[in-house]
């Protein structure tokens, strides 16, 4: 008996160490993610199913509410890569960085916010939006210029026709608007369809549909991390990549029982109609490649909302080398 328990403890200890060693060779990277959302599936389909891990990376995901706090997490090293929209790297780049915040890899390509309307609506129109309190979203950020955009398209002056409430923070607009403040509101999935499924709302349109593609969402890091770190850029993006051509090969089932874990307090099925509507409208980016199309559609949105600070060209913060390379392969 003795002579067999001293055969075994050599063996576990050797399955011990190589588990440690196996886990200590991953290389850390922290990702800041501006909010966590359903919209961004894709990413959590990667962490998920070992995507990253299988190219060697430990992916750190930490959320920082509002595209201004992960700017300030990455210039200032707290983050090694920023999930947010393309617009704060313009934002950035206007003032004069040293070290700019370059656009890597693109996670979503449309707005991803519904108009959700208080009570019932037939046959809406952006018409009867004029008179009403509109909560729309922070001021400068994408959901806000996004919305006005559209209904700037449609003929409503969101500033004149309209009651226009951005004061109120990104985290506190749905509960606002449960409150009562507000006729329509602008709201991401899986709140959209929350509330509709609770009875306190009706989606009435999407902006996302209503806009075209867009860099909404984004992979991005300073351009120094990218110049000394070029195969963790390159693991990354092949992970991400992975998961995009998952994403669009499967089912939204499929995909909500895989990303459940990060949203465990909403039901399956929401998740399941959730990520089928972003599915249905093309909200996923097929690949990382952040286009020149893209990236002049967003400056357009953005000159209109009155927030373009500088005409930044794609090619000054935009690395399309990587993801090219990846999808290359």
């Amino acid at each position: 008996m003795k002579k067999s328990l001293f055969g075994v403890v050599p063996i576990l200890l050797l399955l011990i160490f190589s588990g440690c060693s196996s886990s200590e060779s991953l290389t850390s990277v922290k990702v800041a993610e501006v909010t966590r959302s359903i919209f961004y599936a894709p990413q959590y389909v990667a962490l998920e199913k070992g995507y990253f891990e299988a190219e060697g990376l430990d992916v750190e995901l930490q959320t920082i509410a509002g595209g201004d706090k992960v700017m300030t997490s990455l210039i200032s090293d707290g983050s090694d890569i920023g999930l947010v929209g393309s617009e704060t790297s313009i934002y950035v780049e206007a003032q004069g960085s040293e070290d700019p915040i370059i656009n890597f890899a693109q996670l979503t390509q449309t707005d991803g916010t519904f108009l959700v309307a208080r009570n019932p609506v037939t046959d809406f129109s952006f018409e009867d939006l004029k008179g009403t309190d509109f909560l729309g979203q922070r001021k400068g950020g994408m959901p806000q210029m996004v919305g006005e955009y559209v209904l700037k398209e449609h003929g409503i002056d969101p500033h004149e026709d309209l009651n226009l409430i951005q004061n109120i923070d990104f985290a506190n607009i749905s509960s606002s608007f449960l409150s009562g403040t507000g006729d329509y509101v602008q709201l991401f999935e899986p709140t959209a369809s929350q509330f509709v499924a609770d009875g306190n709302g009706t989606i009435v349109a999407s902006f996302g549909e209503a806009s075209g593609h867009v860099p909404y969402t984004v992979f991005m890091a300073k351009q120094s991390y990218l110049k000394e770190n070029p195969e963790i850029a390159k693991k990354f993006t092949r992970a991400l990549y992975k998961a995009q051509q998952f994403v669009q090969e499967n089912d939204a089932e499929t995909i909500a029982s895989i990303v459940q874990p990060y949203f465990e307090e909403t039901d399956v099925s929401l998740l399941t109609s959730s990520i089928k509507r972003y599915k249905d409208q093309g909200s996923f980016a097929e690949n990382p490649v952040l286009d020149e199309e893209e990236w002049e559609n967003l400056k357009d949105i953005m000159d209109e909302a009155g927030e373009l600070p500088a005409d930044i060209a794609h090619n000054t913060i935009v690395n399309t080398e990587i993801a090219e390379e990846v999808m290359n392969e």
